[in-house]
C-alpha cells in the first residue's frame, strides 16, 4: 500500500511539473523548435529587452504573465525568449551568441517582437505589443494562427494546378507571410521560380528588387559607419533609375540623401533634396515631414556658419571658421 501511494504520488508530481513545462518561457531555440515538431504546436517567440525596453515589460505585466494567458497558449504554443537584456550577467556567453543570430535571421529592428512560427520553424505571422490584458491577445494570436492555416491551404491549392497557376497560388501563400520574413520560405520562392521561368507572374521581378533595395541600405549603413557618406547620394539615384522608382517610394529613398549630406553640411544639396521629395507630393506622410524640415534647414545653416571658440584651458582659443 505505502509503495502504491508512493507511486501514486510520484505520477502526480510528475504530472503537475509536466504541466507547469509546458507553460515555462525556453530561452534555447534549437530545444524549443524539437519541442514544437514533437508536440506538433507552433511557437511563439518574444524577441525582448526585459530590462529596459518599457513596451517589453509592459507586455510582460499586462498579458504574459497572466496564468489565464499560458493556459490559453499551453495547448496551440511553446513560448521562447529571446532576450536583449542591459544586464548581461542574466545571460550565459552561449545564449548571448544564439539570440544575436536570431536577431539577425529574422530580421528584428525593434522590440518587443513577436513571431509565431510553425513546427517545422517557419515563421507565419509578426505582432508585438497590443493593449487589452491577456484574454484580448489570446484572441489576436488566434486571429494570426488562421493565416497559417490560409497559407496551407494556399499550398495545397498549388499542388493540385501546375505551370504558372501553381506558381501563382504559392505566390498568394509567400504574400501573407510577413515581408522580413518571406526570405525564410527560399524553397517555396524556388519552386516558384521553376514553375514560372518566364515571370509571368512578376513574382520574380519584384524580389529581385526587394533583394537590391535591402543590399542598398545595407551599403547605406556601411558607408554612414565608416563616415565615407559621399557616394550614397549616387547609389540612390542609380537605384530609382534601375527600378524606376516613383511616388511615395520614391521620396522614401530619396531621404536616405538627407542625414549624410547634412554630416558633409552640403546644404544646398539637402535642400535640393527636399524640395524633390516636396515636389512629388507634398501631401503624403514624406512630403509634409519635408515641408516642416525647410525651415529647420534654414536654423541648421545659420548654426553652422558662426564661427566657434574652442579655447584650451579656460585660455582664449582660435577662431575657426566652417
Amino acid at each position: 500500500m505505502k509503495k502504491l501511494i508512493l507511486a501514486s504520488l510520484l505520477l502526480v508530481t510528475n504530472l503537475t511539473f509536466s504541466n507547469a513545462d509546458t507553460q515555462q518561457w525556453m530561452t534555447d531555440f534549437k530545444a524549443a523548435k524539437q519541442k514544437a515538431a514533437a508536440e506538433n504546436k507552433d511557437m511563439l517567440v518574444n524577441f525582448t529587452g526585459s530590462d529596459w525596453c518599457g513596451w517589453c515589460i509592459k507586455l510582460v505585466d499586462e498579458v504574459f504573465k497572466y496564468d489565464s494567458f499560458k493556459q490559453g497558449v499551453a495547448d496551440k504554443f511553446v513560448l521562447v525568449e529571446i532576450d536583449f537584456p542591459q544586464d548581461k550577467s542574466k545571460l550565459d556567453a552561449a545564449t548571448q551568441q544564439q539570440n544575436e543570430i536570431l536577431k539577425g535571421e529574422y530580421s528584428i529592428q525593434g522590440f518587443p517582437t513577436i513571431l509565431l512560427l510553425d513546427s517545422e520553424g517557419l515563421p507565419y505571422a509578426q505582432t508585438g505589443y497590443q493593449a487589452g490584458g491577456p484574454e484580448k491577445y489570446l484572441v489576436h494570436l488566434d486571429e494570426l494562427r488562421a493565416i497559417k492555416e490560409k497559407r496551407n491551404r494556399a499550398i495545397e491549392d498549388a499542388n493540385k494546378l501546375e505551370g504558372t497557376e501553381s506558381a501563382a497560388a504559392l505566390i498568394t501563400a509567400i504574400e501573407m507571410i510577413p515581408e522580413g520574413q518571406q526570405n525564410h520560405y527560399s524553397d517555396t520562392i524556388k519552386q516558384i521560380a521553376e514553375l514560372d521561368p518566364d515571370d509571368q507572374t512578376g513574382f520574380l521581378a519584384a524580389q529581385a528588387k526587394k533583394s537590391a533595395e535591402k543590399e542598398l541600405q545595407n551599403k547605406i549603413m556601411t558607408a554612414m559607419k565608416s563616415g565615407k557618406t559621399d557616394g550614397i547620394s549616387a547609389l540612390v539615384d542609380q537605384f530609382i533609375t534601375d527600378y524606376k522608382i516613383v511616388g511615395e517610394q520614391k521620396q522614401n529613398l530619396l531621404s536616405a540623401k538627407i542625414n549624410p549630406l547634412l554630416a558633409s553640411q552640403k546644404f544646398d544639396a539637402v535642400a535640393q533634396v527636399i524640395n524633390e521629395i516636396i515636389a512629388i507630393d507634398s501631401d503624403t506622410r514624406m512630403g509634409k515631414i519635408a515641408t516642416k524640415f525647410l525651415p529647420r534647414l534654414k536654423t541648421i545653416r545659420e548654426q553652422a556658419a558662426k564661427p566657434r571658440v574652442n579655447p584650451p584651458h579656460g585660455q582664449p582659443g582660435h577662431i575657426h571658421n566652417e
